[in-house]
C-alpha cells in the first residue's frame, strides 16, 4: 500500500516487513551491491550521527547508538526496500529544548512513548492519512527546524564560552551577543576553512569520500596535531573537542540501559511524545515516497510506521536518540546501488564497526567541525523558496506557513504543529464553505438541461453544489429564508453534492421540519452514494418518505406534480406563516 492510497479496511494492518519479499531470489551479486551501498551511506551517516547526538543536548554516542540500533530495525522491519533510518536533523531543536526542560532521561522516555504511538498508527492504518498534513505546515516547520539547528551551532562555530546556553530562541540570541568577547579566533578560522572545504569539495571525489567526513577528519587532525606535548604548547589552539566536552566515546556494543522513569512526569511527556511521533511519521513517509520515485517501487506506509515504532521504542533502551527515515541518506544509498533493506542493515553494521574499533579516536573531533556539517544540513533542508513564493500564495496559506515557521523558531515544534494544523483546518473549512452553493434553478435553466421539462407553479428547485460539510451546512438555511409564500413543493437537486457530514444532515432535517410545519413538502433528487447512505443510516429517508427521494430531476418534478394534485384534492387549509 502506498502513501497515496486511502483504504476503507478498518482491520489492523498485517505486520509483514518488506525484507521478506526482497530476499526471494536474493543473489550474491545483489548482496555485494547492497553491501557497498551500505558502507557508502555508513560513511555519510558517521559524522551526522555524532554531530546530531551532540547538538541534541545528549551525547555523541547517543547519535551513534541510534544509527546502529534504530537504523538496523528500520531496515529489517520496514515497509520500504531502500529506506535508511537514523537520527535526523529535524529532531535537533525539539530534543535540545526537551533535554534542557526535562533532562536527557526523560527525552528517552518521550522517544519510547513516540515509538508506541507510531506502532499503533501503523497498526490501525493511519499511515495512509499522513499526506493530509498541509504543505504550508510541513514547509513552515521544516524551515523553522532548519533555523533552530543553525542557531544551535553558532556557539561552537565561533567558539563562544557560554556556561548555560539557553534552549529558547530569543534568550539564546541574547546569550550569544553577550558572549561576543569570548570569541575564539582559532575556532572561527577552522570553521570558515571547513565550511569552504565542504562547499567546494569536488563532486567526483564526493562519490567515494563525502565532504562531511573530510571536514571532520581534517578538523580532528588539526586538533590532534596541536595537542602534541612536544610542541610545548606553542600551537595549542584550545579548541572544544568531543573529548574535552563529552569525554571519550566508549568502545564496544551499545549497552542495554533502560532510562529512569518517574510516573509523576508522564503527563508532561505525552505531548512531546506525540510531536516526535508525528514528526517521525511525516519525515519517514516523505522519505519513502521520494525513494519510491527513485526506484519505481511502492512502499507499505503502515508497515513503515510499525517499524519506526519498534525502532523508537528499542533505541532509547540502548541510550539512542529518536530515529526516522532520512531522505538524504536514503538517496545516497540508492545512488550507490542499494536495492533491498540489506543495504540499511550493512550501514548500521558499519557504524557498529566504528564503535568497536575507532570510537576513542573521535575524542579529537572539534565541535566546530561538527557545527559546520550541521549548518550545511540546516541550509540544505530548509524550503527557503517558500518565502519568495509567499506573494503568490493565498493569504490563508501564507498565514499558515508563517505562523508555523514563527512558532517553531520562537516557541517549540509541539505548539507549532498544533496551531499550524488548527489554522489549516479552519482554512480548509472556509474554502469548503466558499465553494458550496445552493442556487435556485429557474424554469429556463431546467428547460435547457432537460428538454420538454417544465417546472409547474408552486414548485421551486434548488441545486446544491460542492461538499455539504459542517462549515457550509448553513447554506441550506437559505432555502427557507427565501420567499416561499407561493411554494408548495421544494426540490433539492443533490447530484453535484460530493460529500455530506452529520452537521449538514442535521440542517437538512431542520429544513424538512420547518417546511412540514408550514405545510410544504420536500423532495430530494440525484443524491450520490455517500450522501444517500448517510441519510439512509440516519433514517432520514424514512422520515421524508422513500417516494420523495428520486434518482433524477424529471422523476422529482413528476413526483412534485403528484403532490400538487394531492394537495389540490385535499380540503383547503391555511398554511402557517
Amino acid at each position: 500500500m502506498a502513501i497515496d492510497d486511502i483504504s476503507n479496511d478498518v482491520r489492523p494492518a498485517h505486520f509483514r516487513p518488506k525484507i521478506l519479499e526482497c530476499l526471494k531470489g536474493y543473489s550474491p551479486r545483489r548482496f555485494y551491491k547492497d553491501a557497498m551501498a551500505g558502507v557508502a551511506v555508513g560513511v555519510v551517516a558517521l559524522s551526522l550521527c555524532i554531530g546530531l547526538g551532540a547538538a541534541s543536548g545528549m551525547t555523541p554516542q547517543a547519535g551513534l547508538f541510534a544509527g546502529v540500533v534504530g537504523g538496523f530495525i528500520i531496515s529489517a522491519l520496514g515497509g520500504s526496500r531502500v529506506q535508511i533510518g537514523g537520527p535526523a536533523g529535524a529532531f535537533v531543536g525539539l530534543l535540545a529544548l526537551m533535554s534542557a526542560k526535562y533532562g536527557p532521561s526523560n527525552v528517552l522516555i518521550c522517544t519510547m512513548i513516540a515509538g508506541v504511538i507510531l506502532f499503533l498508527m501503523g497498526l490501525f492504518r493511519v499511515g495512509t492519512f499522513i499526506r493530509f498534513v498541509p504543505q504550508p505546515v510541513t514547509a513552515g516547520f521544516t524551515c523553522g527546524i532548519a533555523i533552530t539547528i543553525f542557531m544551535t551551532q553558532i556557539r561552537p562555530f565561533f567558539g563562544f564560552r557560554i556556561e548555560h546556553e539557553p534552549a529558547e530562541f530569543l534568550p539564546k540570541v541574547a546569550a550569544l551577543f553577550q558572549a561576543l568577547p569570548t570569541l575564539s579566533w582559532a575556532a572561527l578560522v577552522l570553521g570558515v576553512f571547513s565550511f569552504v572545504l565542504q562547499m567546494q569539495w569536488p563532486a567526483r571525489f564526493a562519490r567515494y569520500v563525502p565532504s562531511s567526513i573530510v571536514v571532520v577528519i581534517a578538523g580532528a587532525l588539526v586538533a590532534a596535531f596541536t595537542e602534541i606535548p612536544w610542541w610545548n604548547g606553542a600551537l595549542r589552539l584550545n579548541l572544544e573537542t568531543i573529548g574535552n566536552v563529552f569525554g571519550e566515546i566508549p568502545r564496544g556494543l551499545p549497552a542495554f540501559a533502560p532510562p529512569a522513569f518517574e510516573w509523576g512526569m508522564l503527563n508532561n511527556l505525552i505531548a512531546p511524545g506525540f510531536t516526535i511521533a508525528l514528526l517521525c511519521a511525516i519525515e519517514s513517509l516523505l522519505s519513502a515516497v521520494v525513494a519510491d520515485g527513485l526506484i519505481d517501487d511502492r512502499h507499505d506506509s503502515n508497515q513503515e510506521l510499525m517499524a519506526q515504532g519498534v525502532a523508537n521504542f528499542v533505541s532509547p533502551l540502548f541510550g539512542g536518540l529518536p530515529v526516522t527515515g532520512v531522505i538524504a541518506r536514503t538517496a545516497t544509498s540508492i545512488r550507490a546501488g542499494a536495492s533491498t533493506p540489506v543495504a540499511g542493515m550493512v550501514h548500521s553494521g558499519f557504524l557498529l564497526l566504528v564503535l568497536l574499533v575507532a570510537a576513542p579516536l573521535a575524542k579529537f573531533i572539534p565541535l566546530v567541525s561538527l557545527a559546520v556539517v550541521l549548518m550545511l544540513v540546516a541550509i540544505r533542508m530548509g524550503e527557503w523558496g517558500e518565502f519568495f513564493r509567499l506573494r503568490k500564495r493565498t493569504l490563508g496559506d501564507a498565514a499558515v506557513f508563517l505562523t508555523t515557521f514563527g512558532l517553531t523558531v520562537f516557541f517549540d515544534l509541539t505548539v507549532a504543529v498544533m496551531v499550524g494544523m488548527l489554522l489549516a483546518a479552519f482554512l480548509f473549512v472556509k474554502r469548503v464553505a466558499d465553494t458550496t452553493l445552493v442556487n435556485e434553478m429557474s424554469g429556463d435553466v431546467v428547460n435547457r438541461e432537460h428538454e420538454a421539462l417544465s417546472v409547474p407553479p408552486g414548485v421551486v428547485v434548488y441545486r446544491v453544489f460542492g461538499a455539504l460539510l459542517f462549515g457550509a451546512a448553513d447554506r441550506l438555511d437559505a432555502v427557507f429564508r427565501r420567499r416561499l409564500r407561493d411554494t408548495e413543493v421544494v426540490i433539492l437537486h443533490m447530484a453535484a453534492v460530493s460529500a455530506m457530514d452529520a452537521t449538514a444532515l442535521d440542517r437538512l432535517e431542520n429544513l424538512f421540519s420547518k417546511l412540514k410545519k408550514h405545510k410544504r413538502r420536500l423532495i430530494l433528487c440525484g443524491a450520490h452514494s455517500q450522501a444517500y447512505e448517510m441519510m439512509a443510516r440516519d433514517d432520514f429517508l424514512d422520515l421524508i418518505g422513500h417516494e420523495n427521494v428520486t434518482s433524477d430531476l424529471p422523476t422529482a418534478i413528476a413526483r412534485a406534480k403528484e403532490l400538487l394534485a394531492e394537495a389540490k384534492a385535499a380540503p383547503a387549509e391555511t398554511p402557517e406563516e
